[in-house]
């Protein structure tokens, strides 16, 4: 498969831009994808939410029964509470008073147990999503091929791992609840309040279709301008994860001021968007107050005159009492409020919307080192390794062209050439980092296209030429991919990498901290690391791509008998800038312009006094 040209043209637009706008609603494949493996919390959550809300909207009721009945006597008890037989009703104006009072403090009794039960399902059901996609983006991303990492800042990756994530997590927590216990009490409200007047609710509820317009408008505007500062979110973390990670290059290049200039570019741009959404906001929020504020004033003014007067104004025929009144302006006005915070949901929504793009848009990513449905297992009896007319292609420029080789079952095959020859892309197609454009690669006549990766890679030891470590002990970073190694088994790596004498004099041996991809060593002290980690590994087939880059002449010698003597019995291929390191190599491949110049042993090369001759005689002047 050739490996296609690079998948954005220009680096500094939204990299997910394009598999953003493939994507038919995020969210409804959010909840498709994710909700159903949670739907019981979420339905624990939703039913107690409705139950609490409910119990919420008695109060306001019960005081405009009270008014009416017990206080004023406008209005006969049996009638205002209809829920119970009359019979069971009490009868005295105390004992009615005192039977309100306990429907009131029931309510608030259950309504508390509720909430706890209402903010456990929805807690949890978005904590458990927010896991699950984080964990299910890092894997995808994992898996995704060396290609996708070169067009791929960290920072931009970060970003969404972390604050799409938790965007996600804000709306399906506080952004949900929200929107069920709006619309449990605008609903309780109207049903309540139609009930008490539905002349009066008509007024009350008069402002509802121009809150549902505006709505409209503002989620039409708001979405584009979300989708903008999400991106310019991620290029913010991108400069800045560069930035601190280069620190030293900054320094050492007094660059510091040029680098401030663009950090504080990729902030603006940032401020830029982010306050463009906000102008937005900021004007959404009051204009849905007014709106909302519209129907109470129109309710006081509508019933007051209306108790006032004792006569129905205008058109409106019902009657009003003093109870229903009062329960009309306790009910408004909560009304007011959740219609107004309606407009923050709809802001969550939307923010949660540009996130859910991006999540599921890097979900989307293809990725071209793809595993067949059938892969068997490796199964190394020898060791054999053959490259059949291999061609591969990197953003539409040939780095490989016709490599056939053979590494027979524990020769040492070691690459020379010039930089940029393919030394490094040739190994790297071996543990299948890269796929040939055309050609196989078979290990004991097994095609790699057909075996599992991860039987593929466990037998496969690679030494590159950049030494990284984790953060930790050394100890966990030679026993990275051999976990289950023993303290005794660690320390033999060590000393076969020529690691161990350095490591005990450090202040806390095995057990000191490297530091951030090791920091607090010198490149010699983490390359012996990385190499003790292959060592521990005790693969099947080695690679090994200028593992003594980092090290001085002295240190290079010991290694390398260590690796001669790893190499022993072992398939190994070497890439090494000192050509002196690999004279002893069972066959050595000279390549230029990604075509194999030459082949044979030290000796024979010499002898063709061609390209090895002149790198062999270059470096020992002779």
């Amino acid at each position: 498969m050739k490996a296609k040209a690079s998948r954005y043209s220009d680096p500094e637009q939204d990299p997910f831009a394009d598999l953003r706008d493939s994507i038919d609603n995020p969210m409804r494949k959010l909840f498709s994808t994710y909700g159903m493996d949670n739907k019981f919390s979420l339905t624990i959550g939703i039913i107690c939410s409705i139950l609490a809300r409910i119990l919420d909207l008695l109060p306001p009721l019960i005081l405009g029964i009270a008014i009416d009945t017990v206080l004023t006597g406008d209005e006969e008890f049996s009638s205002a509470i209809p829920l119970i037989p009359a019979g069971y009703l009490p009868e005295t104006p105390e004992t009615q008073f005192y039977l309100l009072i306990a429907i009131l403090g029931g309510s608030f009794l259950f309504g508390a147990f509720f909430h706890y039960w209402r903010n456990w399902g929805f807690n949890l059901f978005a904590q458990d999503i927010q896991h699950s996609i984080r964990t299910d983006t890092y894997d995808k991303i994992q898996g995704l091929d060396l290609e996708f990492f070169a067009d791929k800042q960290t920072g931009e990756l970060m970003s969404v791992l972390s604050n799409d994530v938790n965007q996600l997590e804000r709306f399906l927590n506080d952004g949900m609840n929200s929107a069920f216990r709006i619309g449990v009490m605008v609903i309780g409200i109207a049903i309540i309040l139609f009930w008490l007047n539905w002349q009066l609710a008509l007024v009350a509820l008069l402002p509802v279709p121009l809150i549902a317009f505006f709505t409209y408008m503002f989620i039409k505007t708001i979405q584009p301008k979300y989708a903008k500062m999400r991106a310019s979110v991620g290029k913010l973390n991108s400069r800045l994860e560069n930035n601190l990670g280069g620190i030293e290059v900054i320094k050492t290049n007094t660059t510091e001021k040029f680098e401030s200039e663009r950090v504080e570019q990729s902030s603006q741009e940032y401020f830029d968007t982010n306050w463009d959404a906000i102008r937005t906001r900021i004007k959404f929020f009051p204009g849905m107050q007014l709106l909302s504020g519209l129907g109470f004033v129109l309710t006081f003014l509508v019933g007051g005159y209306w108790i006032l007067s004792d006569t129905p104004p205008g058109p409106l025929t019902q009657t009003l009492t003093v109870g229903q009144f009062v329960t009309f302006i306790l009910y408004t006005q909560r009304f007011v409020w959740p219609m107004a915070q309606f407009g923050q949901i709809i802001n969550m929504y939307q923010r949660a919307y540009a996130s859910a793009e991006r999540i599921f848009g890097l979900m989307e990513e293809p990725s071209i080192i793809e595993e067949e449905k059938d892969a068997k297992k490796l199964e190394i009896e020898e060791a054999k390794v053959e490259y059949n007319n291999i061609s591969f292609s990197y953003e539409d420029e040939t780095t490989l062209k016709d490599i056939d080789f053979t590494a027979e079952p524990g020769e040492t095959i070691a690459l020379v050439g010039p930089t940029g020859a393919g030394k490094t892309t040739l190994l790297k197609l071996l543990p299948r980092l890269y796929s040939p454009e055309k050609g196989t690669i078979t290990i004991d006549n097994q095609n790699i296209q057909k075996i599992s990766l991860e039987s593929l890679r466990a037998n496969i030891g690679y030494v590159s030429q950049t030494s990284f470590l984790f953060f930790g002990t050394i100890k966990e970073n030679i026993a990275y991919g051999s976990q289950e190694a023993t303290d005794k088994e660690i320390e033999k790596a060590a000393k076969e990498a020529e690691a161990h004498e350095f490591i005990k004099d450090l202040p806390n041996g095995y057990d000191t901290m490297v530091g951030e991809r090791g920091v607090k060593l010198s490149g010699g002290q983490r390359q012996r690391i990385t190499i003790a980690r292959t060592i521990l590994k005790d693969p099947e087939l080695l690679i090994l791509d200028e593992a003594t880059s980092d090290v001085d002449t002295k240190t290079e010698r010991k290694i390398q008998k260590s690796l001669d003597k790893i190499s022993e019995n072992r398939t190994t291929f070497t890439i090494a800038h000192r050509l002196s390191t690999i004279k002893n190599a069972d066959q050595i491949l000279v390549l230029k312009d990604g075509e194999i110049q030459e082949k044979g042993n030290h000796k024979e090369l010499l002898s063709n006094k061609s390209l090895y001759h002149e790198l062999w005689g270059a470096q020992s002047k002779e």
